[in-house]
């Protein structure tokens, strides 16, 4: 379909309902805008990284401080152990997953701040939910900026098909932060080199896999077993982020790598 006019399309909105197939591919058909086209989202993991305490924190941090002369980052930080004591206890009392999303939230705000107060002296802050409109200003003047990687659905969280535990985590945030603001990448920094055919911490024959699409992924069952399984849906009808990678953060030396197009890890592509 060719790119409809701004009047074409303001036609189309006033006329017809919001579901409708000629508009709905008319504003897919309208031109894109990348926000932050140079900009990096990582998303440090809760239970990979954090956790672990500075033997796995600090170094990275050295490697964000100096990685972000060369690229823009914005640095999103995942729930991890704490989280998921709260998902047992929530669950257990038998709330519902929008409860649970807001304790989640929570944490990975507390992990937010702390990774902040780490990249304090180097002019890094953390951003809440409506500070990241200052995102901009953030990466111009000190190149990066620190924000909790939880969606901000809380109760208005979509319910998982089974079970409680929130489907939309900081996995999700993350990308979703990346594919609006319509970013360069997306890299997941974990505990692990990258996708394998099975769980490596419990299968000594797991083999790893350094590229595969998301219908591949879907078609081996293996859609959960690195990223939280929205992502991937997330993934495949994205406009601007169209891959993601995923690497081990506690080896020194791969973050720079990857932010430099360098095939560590896995990536895992929409198509």
């Amino acid at each position: 379909m060719p790119t409809p006019t701004p009047a074409e399309l303001e036609s189309l909105l006033m006329q017809r309902s919001l579901t409708d197939t000629q508009l709905l591919e008319a504003a897919r058909a309208a031109a894109d805008f990348r926000i932050l086209p140079d900009a990096t989202v990582l998303k440090v993991g809760g239970q990979s990284l954090i956790d672990r305490g500075r033997a796995a924190v600090l170094p990275l941090v050295d490697e964000i401080v100096a990685a972000r002369r060369d690229h823009p980052l914005l640095i999103g930080t995942g729930a991890g152990t704490r989280a998921r004591h709260l998902y047992s206890i929530a669950a257990g009392l038998n709330l519902p997953a929008g409860v649970l999303a807001q304790l989640g939230a929570s944490v990975a705000d507390q992990n937010a701040a702390m990774l902040g107060q780490l990249l304090a002296r180097h002019g890094v802050s953390a951003v809440d939910g409506a500070g990241l409109s200052a995102v901009p200003l953030y990466l111009a003047e000190v190149r990066a900026v620190v924000f909790s990687g939880m969606p901000p659905y809380k109760l208005w969280i979509r319910p998982a098909a089974e079970g409680v535990i929130p489907p939309y985590r900081t996995d999700a945030g993350c990308y979703l932060v990346a594919e609006q603001f319509g970013c360069r990448a997306m890299i997941y920094v974990k505990d692990e080199d990258g996708l394998y055919t099975a769980n490596p911490k419990t299968e000594r024959h797991a083999t790893f896999i350094p590229r595969i699409s998301v219908d591949e992924m879907k078609a081996r069952g293996l859609q959960d077993s690195i990223l939280e399984f929205p992502v991937l849906d997330l993934l495949q009808s994205g406009r601007h982020v169209r891959q993601v990678q995923v690497i081990n953060g506690l080896v020194p030396g791969n973050l720079t790598r990857a932010l430099a197009g360098e095939p560590v890890g896995t990536i895992i592509t929409a198509d």
